[in-house]
């Protein structure tokens, strides 16, 4: 039998051998672009270089050299909806003409507001370009109105690039920066605490320093793969939070996944701020976060101050006309009940075909579903973080990303995870399957 390094090598040869253009692409890259790619973590997808892209429409993509693939990545979110939705190019060809930035408000932003109050049912929103500067506002705002310095964040659980959450727990129950997290501007404990998620007493803990301003997480873990909560576990936070006066932060950028409403709705959550971003604009970059009555009214006299120019919230680009026009089009069109009806039974089905597949081949591997997201491990679910950390392979990681973009299946490069849009169907899931099924077959006598 091969051995793992053997599958692997052999693989790299059928790439190199399909993707000669974005070879000669990746060796151009390398002149101008940082590492050869516009963003950092592009270097992470499988492969000796870049694929790169030629367009994408629906739920495939099709590269310089032809190849097409069936997308399960959906730019790790942003484009859940599928890509190319007419009804987003519409709306922003027709904004476009009548002005992209103005600092003024328009009906689009009322029409956004009224529907995110309607999915998530908090009654107050604001916007912002990315779920990483919403999340920095909320943290701001959170501060401000409890006087604490520090936030809460889930063990081994970021949220965008935010400073404060690019850290982990030590062994004894401090925090440090997330391996890998460059240039920290501050020591991290000096800002943050961190809890092990579905571990009520840890949580505890650090709450009862009484300098923790909020609590921010994802309601179920997929920053470091998916990790579901326990049941109860999210009662007991907001009981938690609520007995030490730590305001709770929803980040829902991911776990929109569970259905219109995100998992706030799903699971009739009730958090004091919710911050959503990605996927709500069709793949334009934008996001929201919303915030309770109470608080929007203690907020509004904060911001009523002659300095609120300075306030460190905001953004000359925030909100402007063209993304708000992208979220109008995505959600009046999208992403809607009848959308998950759909999706979340793909998602069953993938977890179904790839459980198959590894038990059939003897492996002691694991899938996770999260509504129309689902996931494979190369080890048993993990409860928290630190598990899932520990749990990754990076050498299978590695194979199964390139085994399966080879053969036209694009997973998300960070995680042996997939997402489901309107436009995937199940014979998309059966070519899936079929995918995995050959991969498992020549790993079984390998690892």
């Amino acid at each position: 039998m091969p051995s793992l390094q053997e599958l692997h090598d052999s693989e790299l040869d059928r790439f190199a051998k399909s993707h000669p253009g974005s070879g000669h692409m990746s060796a151009r890259a390398q002149q101008h672009l940082l590492a050869g790619v516009p963003m950092p973590w592009m270097t992470k997808w499988a492969g000796s270089h870049s694929v790169f892209l030629e367009n994408a429409s629906g739920s495939q993509c099709v590269d310089i050299d032809g190849n097409t693939y069936l997308d399960f990545c959906l730019g790790d979110t942003g484009a859940m909806t599928g890509h190319a939705l007419p009804q987003v190019s519409d709306a922003l060809y027709k904004r476009a003409q009548m002005g992209i930035t103005t600092m003024l408000p328009n009906e689009d932003a009322l029409w956004v507001a009224e529907e995110m109050h309607r999915r998530f049912g908090l009654p107050t929103w604001q916007f912002a370009m990315s779920a990483t500067d919403a999340n920095r506002f909320v943290l701001r705002f959170a501060r401000q109105l409890t006087g604490r310095s520090k936030i809460a964040v889930m063990d081994w659980c970021y949220h965008g690039t935010v400073d404060e959450t690019l850290v982990i727990r030590t062994p004894d129950g401090g925090t440090q920066s997330r391996p890998g997290a460059i240039g920290p501007s501050v020591d991290p404990a000096l800002t943050t605490r961190v809890a092990t998620f579905n571990d009520i007493e840890d949580l505890e803990r650090i709450f009862s320093y009484g300098d923790v301003a909020c609590l921010l997480m994802e309601p179920a873990l997929t920053n470091i793969g998916i990790v579901l909560p326990e049941p109860g576990y999210l009662e007991d936070v907001r009981e938690l939070t609520r007995k030490h006066g730590v305001l709770l932060v929803i980040d829902e950028t991911h776990t929109i996944c569970v259905g219109p409403g995100g998992s706030t709705a799903a699971w009739k959550l009730e958090p004091d701020f919710l911050v959503i971003g990605k996927p709500i604009a069709g793949g334009m970059p934008a996001a929201a976060y919303g915030m309770t009555a109470d608080i929007a009214s203690r907020l509004t006299t904060i911001l009523n101050d002659n300095h609120v120019d300075v306030s460190g919230v905001g953004g000359t680009l925030t909100a402007n006309a063209l993304a708000l026009s992208a979220i109008r089009a995505t959600l009046s069109s999208t992403l809607l009940e009848e959308d998950f009806q759909y999706m979340i039974p793909l998602a069953t089905q993938w977890a179904s075909g790839v459980r198959n597949s590894y038990e059939g081949a003897g492996l002691d591997w694991h899938v996770q579903q999260l509504g129309c997201r689902a996931e494979y491990w190369f080890c048993p679910p993990p409860k928290n973080g630190a598990e899932a950390a520990k749990g990754i392979n990076d050498e299978l990681d590695a194979f199964m990303h390139l085994f399966c973009l080879n053969r036209g299946i694009l997973l998300a490069p960070f995680h042996n995870m997939v997402l489901l849009s309107p436009f995937h169907t199940q014979q998309d899931v059966d070519r899936h399957t079929e995918v995995f099924t050959e991969a498992t077959t020549l790993l079984a006598g390998s690892v």
